[in-house]
């Protein structure tokens, strides 16, 4: 009877290595078809102001607009850099208000079992239609500290009995959707940067400079943002094998 299920256990770990090497070969080979890409950009028109910690129960988050920091445009700009030396890199156009205001779920499950909403919106949205693939980049969400969500491009304070924690964020994921089928062909989450800081966010973060103040129209908070950005964008490429690794 052990022996069998011994068997049927490696038999289920054979089936799933097997169906994970068929997956990243079927990834492997569309992303070599792909010749031409447009790139979507919709994370930088707000700015999250999130408290978290012992003083924050009933604190509820806050947003200021950051659009004159055209950061969206940054992002395009410097994906294109990247990209460029492997793909043809077509400029399109799209309502990226409707990009931006679509949300995950709060209830997990909900995310899993429905279809990717982006899908849709890049064969509705988008000009010109017809390139091999999109790639769309938007916000992504994380826990802060007590399990408070933060979420997109944002300044956090976390404060505990004995000292006060600050930081900024840019959380974003990229997908790379086909520009044919629609389907998704890869999506990841911009990774942390280090894992260094007191207070831990899953995705590009560094802690508050105490000069850099907490109004948004600071240059310093503009900088440091897009310094994240700067620097985690080659490496999540990279990692989806769009670029060579950084």
């Amino acid at each position: 009877m052990r022996s069998r299920v011994i068997l049927a256990l490696a038999c289920a770990i054979a089936c799933v290595a097997l169906g994970a090497a068929a997956a990243f070969e079927t990834r492997a080979s569309r992303l070599q078809a792909i010749n031409t890409v447009g790139i979507v950009s919709a994370i930088g028109e707000e700015m999250s102001l999130t408290q978290a910690g012992l003083t924050a129960l009933g604190n509820t988050g806050q947003s200021l607009s950051i659009s004159a920091w055209g950061l969206d445009d940054i992002i395009v700009q410097q994906a294109t850099r990247l990209l460029s030396g492997r793909f043809r890199v077509q400029p399109v156009t799209y309502r990226r208000a409707a990009f931006a205001a679509i949300r995950d779920s709060a209830v997990a499950p909900v995310n899993l079992l429905r279809s990717d909403p982006f899908k849709e919106l890049v064969r509705s949205d988008v000009t010109p239609q017809g390139l091999d693939a999109y790639v769309v980049i938007t916000r992504a969400r994380s826990k802060l500290g007590n399990g408070r969500n933060v979420e997109g491009v944002g300044l956090a304070e976390y404060r505990t009995l004995l000292a006060d924690y600050g930081l900024v964020h840019a959380l974003y994921e990229v997908r790379i959707v086909d520009g044919k089928t629609f389907d998704v062909i890869e999506k990841r989450a911009a990774a942390p940067l280090d894992n260094t800081g007191t207070v831990r966010i899953a995705g590009p973060s560094g802690p508050v400079d105490e000069t850099l103040g907490g109004t948004a129209s600071s240059e310093r908070l503009r900088a440091a943002i897009t310094d994240l950005i700067a620097r985690s964008l080659p490496v999540t490429l990279g990692d989806m094998h769009l670029i060579d690794s950084q």
